[in-house]
């Protein structure tokens, strides 16, 4: 597999080449400018062979005709690549010159790992944590001069190499989506799943309980792959009457926490119940994009379908889509299908940074931040960090007047505008000219007592009880 390390100029490219070969083939300076061609050097970790390719800096303001020869070259080797390694400067800080070089890297399809460079002591590891703004994921602390953190570079990068080899026999092979079929007993769940399928595949009785272990049922759609996961009707732990009972309500659970997405069938002659709200809040909190479905809509005549959407948006703070189905005269089955395919392509979308900061111009004309003793909370720049679930951070000039009735409000404006309703998100206020803790730096924080960057995170609604849920 071959990795193309490219980055901004002066930010050790070749030192870490030749840290990660083991050689001195790549020539190394302080000045930068430097390496111009591309350069190939082989390395073998746990067995994996790689090819790592050496290139010039690449400084998309510089219009000098050798500048722009090495831009060239940095181009060419990765369409070359398998794997782009994008090397940055921790000590330096993010620059846009990062940026620059990482929205190049977003309109290509390779995967980026990133390698924070010039961490030589374990008290800088937390710089690295500024770099998960370039959206590519956690970036990995390294040290090409010491060797600090090469090891866990290299098992990224063979990690990656093994996925490369197996996708070669298929290379329009794309990960299939889970979807979880959850609910209450007796709801129709199973009879759905055979719909799905076109063929009675799971038992279907008028017994409730008939379903005792989650099922994955591979099957395609619109030449997409999915997982289908038939699972066992979920009820309250109270009622759980026996410990068969208590393992498949596990099954059911961890169902959810594997699935993409979860439909969480309801019986439209009953309405969404308390535990259908419960249920669907179990969903996701598990981090699945969720819709509820009334089931047995064809026999459904006295229920109002708006005052059911209403009561869902009022008591799920993710806002997801209430769907009618029948499961027995076939209604709207394929529209769930569908429905589920564009939320699990919304979960693991990208938005782009430029219409996020419209999004952010527009919100602030529509509604005034909120302001704390003459001060007024303002909002700067905004990007998404992570994908599936999504994450999102907002650069703020003070956190401590981000009130949650605001954050609340830029949620829900966040999902009517990308229709993100159903999906976990997360979305970060990080105080300008502060860096972003990672994980490592938030527990110091903790221990020392002071207060890490807040998060505003739609896991869950507040007014659905915690009661724990089980199966029958």
């Amino acid at each position: 597999m071959k990795i193309a390390v490219v980055g901004y100029p002066n930010v050790g490219k070749s030192s870490l080449v030749n840290r990660l070969t083991q050689s001195r083939e790549a020539v190394v300076h302080e000045r930068a400018g430097v390496t111009r061609d591309r350069k190939e050097l082989d390395t073998e970790w746990n067995g994996r062979q790689l090819t790592l390719i050496d290139t010039g800096g690449v400084d998309l303001e510089d219009r000098d005709d050798l500048a722009v020869l090495v831009q060239d070259q940095a181009r060419a080797a990765l369409a070359d690549a398998d794997v782009a390694l994008l090397v940055v400067d921790a000590r330096g800080g993010l620059r846009p010159g990062d940026h620059e070089i990482a929205d190049i890297l977003r309109r290509g399809s390779l995967p980026v790992v990133v390698a924070a460079n010039k961490i030589d002591s374990v008290r800088d590891l937390a710089l690295a944590a500024e770099f998960h703004g370039l959206g590519f994921g956690d970036p990995i602390a390294v040290s090409a001069a010491q060797g600090l953190g090469t090891g866990d570079l290299l098992d990224r990068l063979t990690a990656l190499a093994l996925d490369a080899d197996l996708g070669e026999t298929d290379p329009d092979a794309v990960d299939p989506v889970r979807l979880a079929v959850i609910g209450r007993p007796n709801v129709g769940k199973s009879s759905l799943v055979n719909r799905f399928l076109g063929a009675n595949r799971v038992i279907v009785s008028p017994r409730a309980g008939t379903t005792r272990d989650a099922i994955d049922l591979p099957f395609a759609y619109r030449d997409r792959e999915l997982i289908l996961i038939d699972t066992a009707g979920l009820r309250r732990q109270a009622k759980v009457g026996e410990s068969v009972e208590y393992y498949t309500a596990l099954r059911s659970q961890r169902a959810a926490e594997r699935a993409d997405v979860a439909l969480v069938v309801c019986d439209a002659t009953e309405g969404v119940t308390s535990q259908d709200l419960r249920i669907g809040d179990l969903a996701m909190k598990s981090g699945c994009a969720t819709a509820l479905v009334l089931n047995k809509w064809d026999v459904a005549t006295d229920v109002d379908l708006e005052y059911e959407r209403g009561r869902v948006q009022q008591k799920l703070r993710l806002r997801p889509r209430v769907l009618t189905a029948s499961a027995l005269t076939g209604r709207h089955i394929e529209r769930l299908l569908a429905e589920s395919l564009a939320l699990a392509d919304r979960t693991r979308g990208r938005i782009p940074t430029p219409q996020l900061n419209r999004f952010l111009t527009e919100l602030v004309a529509a509604r005034q931040p909120p302001a704390k003793q003459g001060h007024r909370l303002k909002l700067i720049f905004m990007t998404q960090t992570e994908e599936g679930p999504p994450r999102f951070s907002i650069q703020v000039n003070s956190r401590d007047r981000v009130t949650r009735d605001y954050a609340y409000y830029l949620e829900n404006r966040l999902r009517e505008r990308y229709r993100l309703e159903g999906i976990p998100l997360v979305i970060d206020f990080v105080e300008r000219n502060q860096r972003r803790p990672g994980p490592a730096r938030e527990e110091r924080s903790r221990r020392a007592g002071s207060r890490p960057a807040r998060s505003h995170e739609a896991a869950g609604d507040e007014p659905v009880s915690d009661t724990d849920v089980a199966v029958a």
